[in-house]
């Protein structure tokens, strides 16, 4: 399989005053397309600092991120915005959708600042309904969020993710609102968009959330101590 995401021994630190804080402490860690990767770890394990830079809205002290052949790793926050946009689909603890506006209007946004895609109105329109039907919300994109259950939220903001067709979805937390019942019709949907083919990395500290996933990685104090796949050691 092809590697989407390559990490070469990459750390983290922060200065708090005096204090030297390494939340990463050389992570070394490949992703090959249409995986379903889980990340755990209790809190201070470096699991937020590590999405952060998977996602590149932060950079690591050293060490090199690669996605889909790019160094990532020194880009400047305008270069990071673009991919960003193009190659990373974010679904979020909080949905983070507009409130006075429609499903569809939520999903097409991502389109509006694409660099990769250059759709007119019509063409955004179709787009963001293709990819609330592949989330099971067809007819639903005239609907405002507080129209919709806090699952159906989620899975606009799964839509919204899709536009872009990403080289991967990146979610953080994603059932941390939600209730048992929805949290699994959520990673439901989630299996079923790896199924056909799309790379997910997941962010959660819930193990029954993580065993949706193909491949579970756990840190603690800011390095890799298991890397598990289909119950095994990767």
């Amino acid at each position: 399989m092809k590697a989407v995401m390559q990490m070469v021994d990459l750390t983290k630190m922060y200065r708090m005053g005096e204090t030297e804080v390494h939340a990463l402490r050389g992570v070394s860690l490949n992703v090959d397309v249409g995986e379903f990767v889980a990340v755990m770890g209790p809190s201070g394990s470096g699991k937020s600092t590590l999405m952060n830079i998977i996602g590149c809205l932060d950079r690591p002290t050293s060490g090199q991120y690669i996605l889909e052949g790019v160094n990532v790793s020194g880009l400047d926050r305008d270069q990071r915005a673009e991919i960003r946009n193009d190659k990373i689909g974010f679904v979020f603890q909080n949905f983070n959708l507009l409130p006075r506006t429609s499903a569809l209007e939520n999903v097409e946004l991502p389109l509006i600042y694409s660099m990769k895609h250059r759709l007119d109105d019509v063409q955004m329109r179709e787009r963001a309904k293709e990819c609330l039907a592949r989330v099971g919300l067809e007819g639903r994109g005239e609907h405002v969020p507080s129209q919709l259950s806090g699952g159906q939220q989620q899975r606009v903001a799964i839509a919204r993710a899709l536009v872009n067709d990403p080289a991967i979805v990146l979610a953080d937390e994603p059932t941390g609102n939600l209730d048992s019942k929805t949290s699994e019709e959520v990673m439901e949907t989630l299996q079923k968009l790896n199924e056909e083919g799309k790379t997910i990395v997941l962010i959660t500290h819930e193990l029954d959330i993580a065993n949706f996933a193909k491949r579970v990685i756990t840190l603690r104090d800011g390095l890799i101590i298991s890397d598990t796949l289909n119950g095994k050691v990767a």
